[in-house]
């Protein structure tokens, strides 16, 4: 995989208060990267911690109880809770806690966690508010279009749930074999594969179409019609991105920020994903953007032909 090429801009929102990165395309919700950054923000902040207080004006609909702990209110059943241990399936991030309980969290499109201290005002998108022991600051759920979700199950019930027992395998950790044996078992277009979460889980549209680009497969390609060196080589351009990305705290093309407020950078290494219209690094041609099933697509026509 060749080297990062010099960084370039997106086009700037005239009215964010931070570097405020956006495309005229699909809603970007974060991806593995971006969970990933937000989990590891949130381990050394939470873990060993004991959750003292909980507030909650989030819609009743983004909390959800297990059966098995009611009638106890979503507040009622973390307060005493100790952290365990912070981690990530897919795009979900997943806090253990004492008690054989896990607090399941999906920040969906506009979700973030602010630690903040305990002095500032608390803003009108801030939903959900934990107060930990021994803490000068809150950790604070903010979501301004309110999507994100708060589920708690004790853990015999959670990978039982639907959203966490479909998912398919992780891109970083499945093998090139494994890879290969899962695009050939049945015939898809490969872009629709990728963006499917039971296929693989945590690429969204921008590593996508990032991985596509390097690999120089056209997203319509179907599966099961690309070779095995062809596939190969499309599983190591996805670890390398997404690794990459993570190193670079992740992607900035909308609202998404870390914990501590800090966007990411992989957007000033974008090669496709909201380049329509611009010269593709390799060739010279126009990087168009196609409507493929219900998400958009952007790839070089002349560098990635659809054979």
């Amino acid at each position: 995989m060749p080297g990062l090429p010099r960084p370039h801009f997106g086009r700037r929102s005239e009215h964010s208060e931070t570097v405020n990165w956006f495309f005229a395309s699909d809603s970007v919700m974060p991806e593995l990267p971006e969970v990933e950054t937000v989990v590891r923000g949130l381990r050394p902040i939470l873990v060993g911690k004991t959750i003292a207080a909980v507030t909650v004006r989030a819609p009743k609909s983004s909390i959800v109880v297990s059966r098995s702990l009611r009638p106890m209110r979503f507040e009622q059943a973390l307060i005493g809770r100790q952290v365990l241990s912070v981690s990530r399936r897919g795009k979900n991030i997943l806090i253990a806690l004492s008690g054989d309980l896990t607090l399941w969290v999906h920040l969906k499109m506009t979700g973030h966690f602010f630690w903040v201290p305990k002095t500032k005002p608390v803003e009108k998108h801030d939903l959900v508010v934990f107060e930990l022991s021994d803490a000068a600051h809150h950790l604070r759920f903010n979501d301004y279009r309110r999507f994100g979700r708060h589920r708690l199950f004790r853990n015999d019930e959670l990978w039982q749930q639907r959203g966490l027992v479909e998912l398919g395998p992780e891109p970083l950790e499945i093998t090139p074999h494994q890879f290969v044996e899962l695009c050939h078992r049945r015939p898809r277009q490969i872009k629709q594969a990728l963006l499917d979460q039971s296929f693989i889980a945590g690429i969204g549209n921008i590593y996508a179409d990032e991985s596509l680009f390097y690999a120089r497969i056209h997203p319509r390609r179907v599966t099961t019609s690309l070779a095995k060196s062809k596939l190969t080589d499309l599983h190591a351009h996805i670890q390398r991105i997404l690794r990459r990305a993570i190193r670079l705290h992740g992607t900035s093309v909308d609202t998404y920020s870390g914990v501590n407020g800090q966007t990411g950078s992989f957007q000033k290494y974008l090669l496709a994903y909201g380049n329509e219209g611009e010269p593709c690094s390799r060739c010279g041609a126009k990087i168009v953007r196609e409507k493929i099933g219900s998400r958009s697509a952007h790839y070089c026509p002349r560098c990635q032909r659809m054979r």
